[in-house]
């Protein structure tokens, strides 16, 4: 990685570049500043089309002017985040500002100022690099070291959002009267410039209101949820095919090649790939990705591609390594399956969100019965939740711009409100017996399964969006079958 040129002292590095005097960078003559001025052919792009979901971000931005009228409403991207020493993580932007404008770059703002009945948006975002005072050269942050940046001209027409200076919003904001509300933890710059302004309670309600604003997907969103689906069932069938080279190496062979996947046809992996064999499907959040694969041994995996525009999908498959389920890895295999048909079945409009889960411990609980491995009656289970030993988590969440979305939704709206068409949430029952667990049969032990699929709230039922995947273990063995062969 090549390294930026950097002036030779700290109080220099707080000049204004254009004040600068040949000597101040280490091999920068003026005349090689000067030559760097010009000479630049003309790159403005015209005519752009806006993006296509320009349509759907502006209804949303609509819907949350209505509900706070009269408040100046501030939505940050987000800032670049330090990896170590001067390398940086790759840039996520805030899934607020993302689902609001669907521009996706590092130190963008939304703001929303009253106007009228409503509000005029205007997107702050960083210009074109400065040519004139050496910015785009020599700054870390320029556009030859990091690539070009639309222009706010270029991004008025993509976004459909007057587009306006960053740099200037901290003193705009500063002298900004009447009430103002700002998604917090994303941009202390930000946050500073409005610290006399703003009350953590009344922000907490901006937050609220965006998160429950995504518990019902547009057909946008929708259609970006499938695309992510798809890619993922690709990445699955990657994997597969290259098992045996899994086996020869680690668990890690298996990341990458998903990883491969989700970077050629999307943006990244929507989450930490847990790719468990053994023992390690027992552990929920199995990342690490270092251990052995194994003829003989179960394949947890647990990915999901993120598109372009950051929605993500969420998929579990439990595989035979050798392809064949063993009698034990069968039963238990089955019994998950049982379970989230079971939970499947359970998601339609009307029903209430905790009812798939209800609908899949119930199956859970009369097989861990039914195998003498707790006491019954099945109803004492339940009631106890003694089933949990074995069961651990929840059977789903919501899905969208986070792999776990509308976190910040009030429970009477979430886990205690009511399926509705255009809701997107995971159906994954599991069963986990660890490999020290002395209450169950050694046959049993080190076992992990979790069968996971992304289901789509439709106004009739519901639509598996992973049902390209198979899921029955019959199934699930031919399709293996056809892809090592």
């Amino acid at each position: 990685m090549a390294e930026e040129l950097t002036p030779e002292t700290t109080d220099e590095a707080e000049e204004p570049i254009k004040q600068r005097k040949n000597g101040l960078y280490p091999g920068v003559s003026d005349e090689l500043a000067e030559s760097m001025k010009s000479g630049w052919a003309d790159t403005e792009l015209h005519g752009l089309e806006p993006i296509p979901q320009a349509e759907y971000t502006a209804a949303r931005r609509t819907a949350l002017s209505a509900r706070f009228p009269g408040e100046r409403l501030v939505i940050p991207a987000g800032n670049l985040k330090t990896r170590s020493n001067d390398t940086e993580y790759p840039f996520r932007a805030s899934v607020e500002y993302a689902y609001l404008t669907g521009n996706l770059t590092e130190d963008g703002v939304l703001v929303l100022e009253p106007k009228g009945d409503g509000h005029k948006a205007t997107i702050y975002l960083l210009p074109r690099s400065d040519r004139e005072n050496g910015e785009f050269w020599l700054s870390g942050h320029g556009e030859l070291w990091v690539g070009r940046r639309h222009s706010l001209a270029e991004a008025e027409q993509l976004y459909g959002i007057p587009a306006a200076d960053v740099r200037e919003l901290a003193d705009k904001l500063r002298e900004a009267t009447g009430p103002v509300r700002v998604v917090r933890g994303y941009d202390a710059g930000i946050e500073a410039a409005l610290t006399d302004k703003v009350t953590a309670e009344r922000d907490e309600e901006l937050r609220v209101f965006l998160s429950e604003a995504r518990l019902v997907k547009d057909a946008f969103e929708a259609g970006e949820l499938q695309k992510a689906v798809d890619s993922t069932v690709r990445g699955f069938e990657d994997v597969v095919r290259v098992l045996d080279k899994a086996e020869a190496t680690s668990e890690r062979y298996i990341e990458g090649t998903f990883f491969l996947r989700a970077r050629v046809e999307g943006n990244d992996i929507g989450y930490g790939s847990i790719c468990a064999s053994g023992a390690h499907a027992c552990t929920l959040h199995w990342v690490r990705n270092d251990g052995p694969v194994r003829s003989g041994d179960l394949l947890l995996l647990d990915a999901g591609v993120e598109t372009h525009t950051l929605y993500t999908a969420d998929v579990t498959r439990t595989l035979p390594v050798n392809g064949t389920y063993s009698e034990i890895q069968k039963k238990i295999y089955d019994a998950v399956y049982e379970a989230q048909e079971a939970g499947i079945a359970a998601v339609k409009p009307g029903a209430k969100y905790r009812d798939f889960h209800d609908a899949a411990q119930r199956v859970l609980t009369e097989k861990l019965v039914e195998w003498g491995l707790v006491e019954g009656p099945v109803e004492r289970v339940l009631e106890l939740g003694l089933q949990r030993r074995w069961t651990l988590h929840g059977t789903g969440h919501m899905l969208g711009l986070d792999v776990h979305d509308c976190a910040a939704a009030r429970t009477e709206t979430y886990v205690d409100g009511t399926l509705e068409p255009g809701m997107c949430l995971t159906v994954e029952p599991g069963l986990y017996f660890q490999a020290d667990d002395l209450t169950v049969p050694e046959e049993y032990r080190g076992t992990g399964v979790r069968i996971e699929d992304d289901i789509l709230v439709t106004e009739d039922g519901n639509k598996n969006l992973s049902a390209g995947l198979p899921r029955r273990s019959d199934e699930v063995e031919a399709w293996m079958a056809s892809l090592k062969g």
